[in-house]
């Protein structure tokens, strides 16, 4: 395990090294089922002196294309093979197939969110939410957060 996460550290410093378009990269794969993650590239390149509008704007596109993939792998998968691909149990995916209805859609906000976020999107496409109303959600969210991590770290520095 120590092994992929220093992997994924050095993609995240690799792809730092190539600005917006490394941030693209390093959000969008942050969004998919993969383990990385995209802060420690923004904030690189906020601490570099890139600019944190064109920075939001990029990691949240990024980020969001990067859950429609998920969305898209849920929204192809059938109840068994999405237990077998995701080696959960049909009991334990009906369960978290549940706890989405019960809070509905609106759960998509926390699509952002280490850990939940990625299969939320993936759930959100295995049980067909409108596309619409997905976009709108995700997008929100993970506006906000790039938002707010970009307030923080600039606070950091001082600027």
């Amino acid at each position: 395990m120590r092994s992929e996460l220093d992997g994924a550290g050095e993609l995240m410093e690799f792809l730092s090294e190539y600005g917006y378009a490394g941030l693209f990269i390093a959000a969008f794969l942050a969004a998919t089922i993969l383990p990385l993650s995209s802060e420690v590239v923004l904030a690189s390149l906020l601490v570099s002196g890139l600019d944190p509008t064109a920075l939001v704007i990029t990691a949240s596109i990024g980020n969001c294309l990067g859950a429609l993939v998920n969305y898209a792998l849920g929204y192809g998968l059938s109840l068994g093979s999405s237990s077998r691909w995701l080696r959960i149990s049909e009991e334990e995916f009906q369960a978290a197939r549940q706890r989405f209805q019960k809070y509905g859609t609106a759960a998509l906000l926390l699509a952002w969110v280490p850990i939940i976020g990625d299969p939320l999107t993936l759930l959100a496409g295995f049980l067909r939410v409108p596309l619409h109303w997905f976009i709108a959600l995700v997008a929100t969210g993970k506006i906000l957060r790039y938002i707010a991590l970009t307030h923080l770290v600039m606070q950091t520095l001082g600027t």
